[in-house]
């Protein structure tokens, strides 16, 4: 069992087990898919500089220890895996989300990081977590189409034509999902992958089953501690128990050196506490969100969420 695509092949190559599993993903995502470092920094929550030493720390070790960079054989692959993996899956994200520049998204590195998904699962079809990773950029590459407004503002879940999602893929991504989750306990690509497909075949918005997503989303917790899928949670929690429920989470994760940068933190804020009618601390959290977002199209939605704000006060 070989890998047949170069650009697959690179991934492996570069995920070697003898650094880190964030030196290998950070590694392969700067040299392998050219990801410029302030996003990777950006996805792994760390300052740009820190980010920086990294790669330059893993480059110094790969020469020094004279790691050979060959391709592995089918037997190593397992232990490339979960690199491999996570290095897609992030690929995904800044394709997805840009973090930063004038577009909400960039469809073709997203595009990219699909195709590496479908790859892996055409080579390794009965790995769970590579048919749970793939079922999970398919369920959320189906709504590209709605995800901006037509001056290319983020459109809100709740606002999109779902007539127009790509309902071949979301059936697509559905099979994987069964597929990932028999069998065992399921991963966390398997568990967000689900997650993913319940937004995605909700008939409407009102119809999403939110309880089912909380349990979901209670799950992957339980298995990756990240504060990322803490602050999603919190959003789904507001959608079972209200938004005062989910304030008190989101304050919570406030405490969370990690998130001190992370954008979506005061973003998520700032809409409960609109909810909530407190528009005087919505104004300050939505203010927070700003300096900290370097993406126009989301600078633009959240500009127009403060003034919003400002008119109704």
């Amino acid at each position: 069992m070989g890998v047949a695509d170069d650009r697959l092949r690179l991934v492996f190559l570069c995920c070697h087990p003898a650094l880190g599993r964030a030196a290998q993903i950070a590694l392969t995502l700067r040299l392998v898919c050219g990801v410029p470092t302030p996003d990777i920094a950006k996805a792994f929550l760390v300052p740009e500089p820190t980010m920086a030493a990294r790669i330059t720390r893993a480059k110094k070790k790969i020469v020094a220890a004279r790691i050979p960079f060959q391709m592995p054989g089918p037997d190593e692959l397992p232990d490339r895996l979960d690199a491999v993996l996570g290095t897609i899956h992030l690929l995904f994200t800044t394709g997805h989300i840009a973090p930063a520049g004038q577009a909400l998204t960039k469809d073709d590195i997203a595009g990219h990081a699909l195709g590496l998904a479908r790859m892996l699962h055409e080579l390794l079809p009965q790995e769970r977590e590579v048919r749970g990773l793939l079922g999970l950029l398919l369920a959320n590459h189906a709504r590209r189409a709605t995800r901006t407004t037509e001056d290319g503002r983020p459109a809100l879940l709740e606002e999109q034509d779902r007539t127009a999602w790509d309902q071949e893929a979301i059936a697509e991504a559905h099979e994987l999902v069964l597929g990932a989750l028999r069998g065992g306990d399921p991963g966390r690509y398997a568990l967000q992958a689900a997650i993913a497909a319940l937004h995605a075949s909700a008939p409407a918005y009102a119809a999403t089953d939110w309880e089912q997503i909380l349990v979901l989303y209670d799950a992957l917790l339980a298995i990756w501690s990240s504060p990322v899928v803490a602050l999603n949670r919190a959003v789904v929690l507001a959608m079972v128990d209200g938004p005062a429920t989910a304030l008190a989470e989101v304050e919570a994760l406030e405490g969370d050196r990690r998130l001190a940068d992370y954008r979506y933190l005061p973003a998520v804020k700032a809409d409960l506490l609109r909810r909530l009618g407190r528009e005087g601390d919505a104004v300050v959290a939505y203010e927070r969100a700003l300096a900290l977002c370097d993406n126009d199209a989301e600078r633009a939605f959240l500009t127009d969420r403060l003034a919003e704000i400002r008119r109704t006060r």
